[in-house]
């Protein structure tokens, strides 16, 4: 039996790269200048802010938003002013600009992706293995085209995230809107509703809390990507821990990567309470 030949596949790829490289700039230096025009004044704008002012304005909206529950109010005030004591303060500012310029390109591209999967099967089984394909995919991988097209920095951090931390809010957005009762779509049809009338008077309200956690999960996995952008130049706290392993500083890893899970819990519970003030306003 004759040896199968191997499918040049690592060839291919390769040559597809470079070939993008060369002819595919006109599409990839507009991305890199807008994004990284973007995440600078979002960055600057942060940092701009005096900590004690910010910190005020998160520990306020907690407190209103989650219904004024002291415990809560108070974790996110002690925890952002031990950021600030340790002297992670423009590092967190600058994660939490990559995190949400990350999440904002997400939500403004998965939405509308996740709506149009919702209104045709053709569209999902199309979508669907792509959405698979970037989950499953190992993070680090992303980095690799994301540095060959954009180079080092921001920029290429932001697109890795988007990539990994984008199908949450795709998938749930679909599933919100197939969920809503066909008696709702079948009244709304029989009062005469429009096309458009129907997808933002029925379906997107009822679909509000899926779609609000498919948000929470992106914010989550963006933050999940931070350390991992910090190793193609990504700044932000990633940096401090990145560089405590490789430098074996198990306190400055410690407080760093404390300072990650403090802001990664202040952004789950303000999306959460978010979610909760959506459904308690749709009903």
């Amino acid at each position: 039996m004759g040896k199968i030949p191997r499918i040049p596949l690592v060839e291919w790829v390769d040559k597809g790269e470079a070939w993008l490289k060369v002819n595919a700039k006109w599409f990839f230096d507009p991305i890199k200048n807008i994004l990284g025009g973007f995440v600078d004044k979002l960055s600057d704008g942060l940092t701009f802010i005096p900590p004690i002012l910010f910190i005020l304005i998160v520990v306020i909206l907690t407190f209103y938003l989650t219904e004024k529950k002291w415990g809560l109010t108070l974790f996110v005030f002690g925890g952002l002013l031990l950021i600030q004591n340790l002297g992670f303060w423009e590092d967190t500012m600058l994660t939490l600009s990559l995190i949400l310029a990350s999440s904002i390109i997400s939500i403004v591209i998965g939405v509308p992706t996740g709506i149009w999967m919702s209104r045709s099967n053709t569209v999902k089984s199309i979508i669907t293995p792509i959405l698979d394909f970037m989950q499953t995919m190992p993070a680090f991988v992303y980095l690799i085209p994301a540095v060959s097209f954009f180079g080092i920095g921001m920029v290429p951090g932001i697109i890795a995230s988007v990539i990994f931390s984008m199908p949450p809010v795709i998938r749930l957005t679909n599933l919100g809107i197939r969920q809503v009762p066909k008696e709702l779509i079948e009244a709304s049809d029989a009062f005469g509703s429009t096309e458009f009338q129907k997808l933002f008077r029925v379906q997107l309200p009822l679909a509000t809390n899926t779609i609000m956690t498919g948000i929470n999960q992106t914010i989550m996995l963006a933050l999940s990507m931070v350390v991992i952008a910090s190793m193609i130049g990504a700044s932000g706290l990633g940096v401090k821990v990145f560089q405590a392993v490789t430098r074996n500083q198990a306190g400055e890893g410690f407080a760093s990567g404390l300072s990650i899970v403090i802001l990664a819990i202040v952004l789950d519970r303000i999306t959460q309470a978010l979610n909760s003030t959506k459904g308690v306003s749709s009903e």
